[in-house]
């Protein structure tokens, strides 16, 4: 593998929530102080969080990752630039893969493998699929409001799931194991969205709320617990707006004008930044 600059962590590689990092705070004086609140912390969800979290069994990293002295990581994006380029072995060879929402694996193992660490998803982009369910894989959950925590509670309780609030239905019930399942540290997300690419931390109305893509979360916690770290399939044909959007399925660079949360211009700088300065190493070329 390539050489690249290791990432500045903590000794703690551990990026999930457990029940002791939440604390109860008070509103503070300044109420635009929004970063301290979902999706950027747990003020005012403190409850929504430990109730979660009370629904699962572990909240640490799995023990085959907890003592390793060096941790190679790649994190898989979805884009299309991964048809075709014979990377799945390459992929498979890292210690630690990372994949996001429902980019799947079986039918696809050529070209992105098919070793999956940690899977990132939210209620709305929950990878269910029982035929591409691995056993060894990790969900790793992202509440971006406080419904999603009410509805991973309730699908692990096997209780009657609202789903009033959600903009796409979310699954039912799950394919991951109670052991399989993880609660991302919002802190994860802050350090992605205000130290890595510097988004505003005040939106004016009637502007959206801006937050970081799935994938800029997934490299900030590699960030957080890897040696070293290596990303594929981030690239994307924006002035190409009818190029495959996906490595899967048939869905259009257009569809990106929908992403109305996100600032894919930002990303695609950040991105480039972390290339020129060896912070991580691009399988799949210049974006």
């Amino acid at each position: 593998m390539s050489t690249v600059a290791p990432p500045i962590k903590s000794k703690n590689r551990n990026p999930f929530l457990c029940p002791s990092d939440i604390s109860f705070k008070s509103w503070p004086v300044n109420r635009k102080a929004m970063p301290e609140t979902l999706p950027f912390g747990t003020l005012s969800t403190e409850r929504y969080f430990q109730e979660a979290l009370g629904s699962l069994q572990h909240c640490d990293l799995p023990d085959q990752l907890k003592n390793s002295s060096f941790l190679s990581c790649i994190v898989i994006g979805n884009g299309g630039v991964l048809r075709n380029r014979n990377l799945g072995e390459k992929i498979n060879s890292y210690d630690v893969v990372i994949r996001l929402n429902n980019g799947p694996v079986i039918g696809y193992e050529n070209d992105v493998g098919n070793k999956t660490t940690f899977r990132f998803c939210y209620p709305e982009s929950f990878f269910n699929d029982p035929s591409q369910h691995d056993v060894n894989t990790t969900m790793v959950f992202i509440p971006f409001k406080s419904i999603d925590l009410r509805w991973l509670k309730e699908v692990l309780l096997k209780k009657k799931v609202s789903l009033r609030g959600f903009w796409k239905k979310p699954p039912l019930n799950l394919a991951y194991k109670n052991n399989q399942i993880r609660i991302l540290n919002p802190s994860v997300v802050q350090r992605a969205a205000f130290k890595l690419l510097n988004l505003p931390k005040v939106v004016r109305r009637p502007k959206p709320p801006q937050y970081p893509t799935t994938g800029i979360i997934a490299i900030s916690m590699a960030f957080t617990m890897c040696d070293e770290v290596h990303i594929a399939g981030f690239k994307y044909d924006a002035k190409n707006p009818n190029s495959t959007l996906h490595y899967y399925g048939k869905e259009i660079m257009s569809a990106m004008k929908k992403m109305l949360y996100h600032n894919i211009t930002a990303e695609q700088v950040l991105l480039n930044d972390l290339k020129s300065s060896n912070r991580i190493f691009d399988l799949t070329g210049n974006f």
